[in-house]
């Protein structure tokens, strides 16, 4: 039961951003998927399993982690008008990915 909400809830999230993305204020549905949505559900759960040092720690790198989809928010705006949108967004995951790398090598260096 519990996943089956998680679903709808995920598929909600998908149609409201569906629904802002067709209105005349589309640059809402840039603001939807950054609704804390999992944050909330990973920090209830590393707080009730791990407690407060590990949930500290959870929230530093996830303020950090706003660096890669910076990352990839400013590649996207470069590149999507300069080549195909499926590119362009290929090309913005895989700089998203490089920096998330790069951020957890820093993270779990000695």
């Amino acid at each position: 039961m519990n996943l089956a909400l998680k679903a709808v809830a995920g598929a909600a999230i998908v149609i409201v951003i569906q629904l802002l993305a067709r209105s005349e204020h589309a640059y809402i549905a840039g603001l939807v998927p950054l609704f804390p949505t999992f944050a909330l559900i990973a920090h209830y759960f590393v707080g009730t399993q791990r407690g407060s040092h590990d949930l500290k720690q959870t929230i530093r790198f996830g303020m950090w982690s706003l660096l890669p989809y910076w990352i990839y928010l400013a590649v996207l705006y470069l590149l999507v008008d300069r080549c195909p949108l499926p590119l362009a967004l290929g090309i913005a995951v895989s700089a998203w990915l490089a920096a998330a790398l790069v951020l957890l090598f820093i993270w779990n260096r000695p």
